[in-house]
């Protein structure tokens, strides 16, 4: 027996050819944006240069080896630079870069060695690494999926730094809101 609670439903279809399931949109998108996440640079590169993107869908997967999870809009730049050369770059940014993690929601240029004015350098896989990151880990591809408007990445981490410690921003805290 369903019970339906007075609630507007919809049918959505799922892009994969799976059932069709009625949901209530708005509560979707509410139950979704309530899973935590970090706000990230994460750096690419391919043959064209560098880039990086302010990410959010991003865990940790396994310990040995260390691997981590990135989903990466399909389509855009960076996920193309991703599948090119299979290395990515993730930059923890401190409790109050907002502004700084702002300046990567577009597409933007090097400039020397600074993307949207923010320093960068270059170790283990080219990426780019953020001299105002609290953090930075590189990743090789080890694998990847294709699946709904985003690929999924799984990346071992081979290097990794500390510039400073400090609290890391959040979602929460910068009032954004990617998900649902």
């Amino acid at each position: 027996m369903m019970i339906y609670y007075n609630r507007v439903w919809q049918i959505c279809e799922h892009k994969l050819g799976r059932e069709v399931y009625r949901m209530d949109q708005k509560a979707r998108k509410a139950a979704l944006r309530g899973i935590t996440y970090g706000l990230y640079l994460v750096g690419t590169k391919d043959e064209s240069g560098v880039n990086a993107f302010a990410g959010n869908f991003l865990t940790q997967t396994s310990f040995e080896p260390p691997l981590v999870t990135l989903a990466v809009k399909a389509g855009t730049r960076s996920q193309q630079q991703i599948a090119s050369s299979s290395v990515f770059s993730v930059n923890v940014l401190e409790s109050g870069q907002k502004d700084m993690v702002t300046a990567f929601f577009r597409p933007l240029e090097v400039e020397e060695n600074k993307l949207a004015g923010y320093e960068f350098y270059a170790e283990e896989t080219g990426c780019p690494i953020f001299k105002d990151a609290l953090s930075f880990f590189e990743c090789s591809v080890v694998d990847r999926l294709e699946i709904g408007d985003h690929f999924i990445y799984v990346g071992e981490v081979i290097n990794a730094g500390v510039h400073k410690t400090g609290d890391p921003l959040t979602m929460k805290e910068t009032g954004f809101y990617y998900g649902g």
